[in-house]
């Protein structure tokens, strides 16, 4: 029996999903044999070889050594040839935007880096404008091997539908958020402008495949990617999991008509640190007769570096700020009973503080079982998780388009 993974729900035919399976446990596990191919994936031997020779005529594997016998003919060891392909991902976080180049086995070969106020962008036009810079930049990098890219993945903030091609993201209005329609069809100007295939996926989504990718084992199958406080991603028995729509993640509710919850609202994608740190500063320069200096700036990545170095009120805030994360996570894994739980989006670069904080506040508010069950860590791909998890979007469909 075929056992599933990554593209449960996804509508691929069976010779898709058999090119999947093989070509992950050849790039998780090379360099591999076919009949160890076949014992991982539960797929007969004589069928992973069928599908081996094709991969083998495409050059998308290679033939390597010999593996040592165990009585007969010693068989031949399969890897992934990493170059025969490459994938292009850009993802926004907290801190900056980040665009990447990556070879099949998700190595990065080229990386364009903006900061926050180089990445941010106030409406629509601006937002394409920046994409379609960063993208254009990473090309003329990878000059040398443009002929060879699959595809262009995006990593994008609010709800994307499941056409891909519509999104909707908060807009602050005053003190508030509202969601608004951009109807500017994304994917259309992008391939039109790159003439390249185009995938354009929610952010946190593509963070938590990413991890579950790259860095984690193929056994880790429930497992919630939180981006920050303002959505998670999810996988859901090795299934990326998007829902009906392609909205599901979204851990807040909205209404412009009645005050929302406090737990359920919206929160700032730093989780208020940046606001609570001014406020404390302002009310000791109060109590202490000092002038506030209100034109000065602080950046969210100094109160991080702060709080590392221990020093108040900088753990303060952030230890707050981990602990109402932390609440709204342990909802999350009473309701999912997850494996793991990724901290990340930029926030994981709080440090230990803030995931101490997450921790305890999952050991006091969960049920005993879930809790005990759930491992909550840092993000391993950190500021470059959803770049690397476009780019490996595409290397996927890559992998289960091989025609036969």
């Amino acid at each position: 029996m075929l056992r599933e993974a990554y593209f449960k729900g996804e509508n691929l035919s069976e010779r898709a999903r058999k090119n999947l399976f093989i070509l992950d446990a050849i790039r998780r596990r090379g360099p591999i044999s076919k009949t160890d191919i076949s014992s991982l994936i539960g797929l007969n031997v004589v069928t992973v070889s069928n599908y081996v020779d094709e991969f083998l005529r495409q050059k998308v594997v290679f033939e390597k050594e010999f593996d040592i016998s165990k009585g007969g003919r010693r068989p031949l060891l399969l890897d992934l040839n990493d170059q025969a392909g490459y994938a292009i991902g850009v993802g926004v976080n907290l801190l900056s935007m980040i665009g990447v180049v990556t070879d099949l086995s998700g190595k990065v070969l080229y990386k364009v880096k903006k900061d926050k106020t180089q990445a941010t962008a106030k409406n629509v036009k601006e937002a394409v404008d920046s994409i379609i810079a960063i993208v254009s930049e990473l090309l003329q990098k990878a000059d040398a091997i443009r002929s060879r890219i699959r595809g262009i993945g995006i990593g994008i903030g609010g709800v994307v539908d499941s056409q891909r091609e519509k999104v909707r993201w908060p807009e602050r209005v005053g003190n508030s958020y509202h969601y608004v329609d951009v109807t500017v069809p994304l994917k259309d100007i992008l391939e039109r402008e790159f003439r390249s295939p185009v995938m354009i996926d929610n952010d946190a989504t593509l963070a938590c495949f990413g991890e579950q990718w790259l860095a984690l084992e193929s056994d880790v199958k429930d497992l919630v990617y939180m981006f920050s406080g303002v959505g998670c991603g999810l996988m859901i028995n090795n299934e990326i999991y998007r829902g009906t729509s392609g909205c599901a993640g979204e851990v807040a509710i909205h209404s412009d008509k009645k005050e929302t919850p406090y737990f359920l609202e919206r929160w700032e994608a730093d989780l208020g640190i940046t606001e609570d740190y001014k406020k404390i500063m302002e009310w000791e320069c109060r109590a202490k007769g000092k002038d506030i200096e209100a034109d000065k700036e602080i950046e969210l990545a100094d109160i991080f570096d702060l709080a590392k170095r221990g020093e108040s009120p900088a753990v303060d805030v952030v230890r707050k700020a981990g602990w109402r994360l932390g609440v709204r996570v342990a909802y999350l894994v009473n309701l999912l009973n997850p494996q793991m739980v990724i901290i990340g989006g930029g926030i994981e670069e709080a440090g230990l503080p803030l995931i101490e904080e997450v921790k305890e506040a999952v050991a006091e508010w969960c049920f005993e079982e879930s809790a005990h069950a759930v491992k909550i860590v840092p993000s391993r791909l950190a500021q470059d998780a959803v770049a690397l998890g476009a780019a490996s979007l595409i290397t996927r469909h890559a992998f289960a388009e091989i025609n036969g």
